[in-house]
């Protein structure tokens, strides 16, 4: 459509009207100026239009990053369309180049019959000699025949060509001569393979030119259809490329104009404090983009700016409502903005309605905003750690569901969570630990170690505590399975480690014993010189009867 058959929005204010008529008229006049009225490619005109386009960014200044970003899209599709025309030129001048190599097939051809008619005088010479080979062939049989009666009756004292009596009487002379023999032999049978060709190598080497001749006549075929298809696209491209090019200018255009007015708009509604109606509109814009980071950082501060977070808030609570009716959930920025939102206007219920009801898409993130609120206002705390531990389990943060449940209070029934849990780190014990050093949650780890290890070898586990900045808690662990005297439940853990060498538990009962552990590392050399062929060697004074005990 043109310019003048273009419609205004029913709800496009006095000012707007004004701008879009002046840019209307601007186009006109230049457009006349260059003598490009009519329709159709040209350069002018898409000078005149980007201007046109830059007019409007430059006037819509709060949306200008986003038109901004939908220009310079634009434009590189526009720049891809003429590379592509730049490439058909290019391929143009392949094809005459192409067209040039029916000259060198001229020469191929007749190439190819001076060495047809050299192989017809090549297989007449042979035909010659085949039958020369055959002659000489016939006078040997004949020979054999006349002679082969007196060859069997040659006495077997008779001198050997080549050799003396002496030589032939001689064994060393004899086993020379055969060797050199043999010599004779190998040097002729490979002068066979490598001096002549058989016959039937040469019937397969003219089954293979034919076969190869065939494959190029399928190939020229095959090449004159490419060269119609590439004329027939060719043209078509270069016919097809302008019409493309000016409809896809004159979408962009309606697309700015039209995402123009649908920021102004709902803009508009949210001033005037029709906070359903700004939903509703930022929720059915096409692909949310009202719903993005980018809108909601200009939302935000255009709210900050007026001093209205409170209007804010109702339009985030509005529009996860409007998101929940609709059948799906606010995107993870609309979700973080709302909670931040609600956490700083003190709605702690809000986030908890919105939380239990699951109208959020859960994140980490989520879930350490509201933690971070829980330490900020200690009053609501228990709160906070119930509904981050929610946020938490969705997720799949499992570290930071058991730390929630041991800042409730809720030992036991953190360390029965991180039971059923498949996958729970070493390291997020030590996250565990770190952020929750309670002696209660160390006496529930170690009552269910012992009854079942978490880890292949627990050996394994104290060294990895102790060789770490957790040492402490190592030594509680240990302390606290000691303390189990009456089922020996260090003892059995000790035993029952296959993984675990002996050098393993002593460097942790040396371990024990530099930091004032005594008890403990006497308790483990204890329980590992009980065993059979086990003893300490710390008390041989001499360093050859200690290599010999152990």
């Amino acid at each position: 459509q043109s310019i003048h058959q273009q419609r205004n929005p029913p709800f496009l204010l006095e000012k707007d009207r004004r701008f879009l008529e002046s840019i209307r008229g601007n186009i006109l006049t230049e457009t006349e100026k260059v003598g490009c009225a009519e329709p159709g490619p040209s350069e002018e005109r898409y000078i005149i239009y980007s201007n046109a386009f830059d007019k409007i960014i430059e006037y819509v200044s709060a949306y200008k990053n986003i038109l901004t970003s939908i220009k310079q899209e634009y434009e590189a599709f526009i720049t891809r369309i003429k590379n592509g025309q730049r490439n058909v030129f290019f391929l143009r001048g392949r094809l005459k180049a192409l067209e040039s190599e029916s000259t060198a097939l001229l020469y191929y051809r007749k190439r190819a019959m001076e060495l047809e008619d050299k192989i017809k005088a090549i297989e007449k010479n042979s035909a010659k000699i085949e039958n020369e080979i055959l002659k000489i062939q016939n006078i040997g049989k004949v020979s054999s025949e006349t002679f082969g009666t007196q060859e069997k009756t040659v006495h077997p004292a008779k001198p050997i060509p080549g050799l003396s009596v002496e030589e032939s009487l001689s064994l060393d002379s004899l086993s020379k001569y055969l060797a050199q023999l043999d010599r004779r032999l190998l040097e002729l049978k490979k002068d066979g393979d490598g001096k002549y060709v058989p016959r039937q190598k040469k019937t397969k080497l003219e089954q293979e030119l034919l076969h190869l001749l065939a494959i190029r006549d399928t190939a020229e075929a095959k090449r004159d259809k490419l060269k119609l298809s590439l004329g027939f696209l060719t043209g078509f491209l270069f016919k097809a490329s302008h019409f493309v090019y000016v409809y896809l200018f004159s979408v962009c255009i309606a697309y700015t104009l039209y995402f123009f007015f649908l920021f102004t708009s709902f803009s508009e509604l949210f001033s005037s404090g029709q906070y359903d109606a700004a939903a509703t509109c930022a929720i059915n814009s096409p692909g949310e983009i009202l719903c993005n980071e980018e809108a909601l950082k200009n939302l935000k501060s255009l709210s900050c700016l007026e001093g209205r977070n409170l209007p804010l808030l109702k339009y985030f609570d509005t529009l996860i409502n409007a998101s929940t009716a609709a059948g799906r959930l606010p995107n993870l920025p609309v979700t973080l903005e709302a909670i931040k939102c609600a956490l700083s206007e003190k709605q702690l219920n809000l986030v908890n309605h919105w939380v239990t009801q699951q109208r959020l898409t859960f994140s980490e993130a989520v879930g350490d905003l509201i933690y971070d609120y829980g330490k900020e206002e200690p009053n609501n705390m228990l709160e906070c750690l119930a509904l981050a531990q929610a946020a938490y389990g969705h997720s799949g943060a499992y570290k930071k569901v058991a730390l929630c449940l041991c800042k409730q209070g809720r030992i036991a029934g953190a360390v029965d969570y991180i039971q059923q849990v498949e996958h729970f780190s070493l390291d997020d014990y030590f996250f565990l630990l770190e952020n929750c050093p309670s002696t209660a949650l160390i006496r529930c780890l170690s009552q269910q170690w012992i009854r079942k290890q978490p880890f292949s070898s627990m050996g394994a586990t104290i060294l990895s505590f102790i060789s770490t900045e957790h040492k402490k808690h190592g030594f509680q662990l240990l302390e606290e399975m000691n303390n189990k005297s009456k089922h020996n439940a260090l003892e059995k853990i000790i035993l029952s480690d296959t993984v675990s060498t002996l050098e393993d538990w002593n460097k942790i009962a040396v371990t024990c014993a530099e930091n004032k552990h005594e008890k403990l590392s006497q308790k483990i050399v204890s329980v590992l010189t009980s065993q059979g062929g086990v003893f300490d060697n710390s008390r041989l004074e001499d360093e050859k009867d200690t290599r010999i005990m152990e």
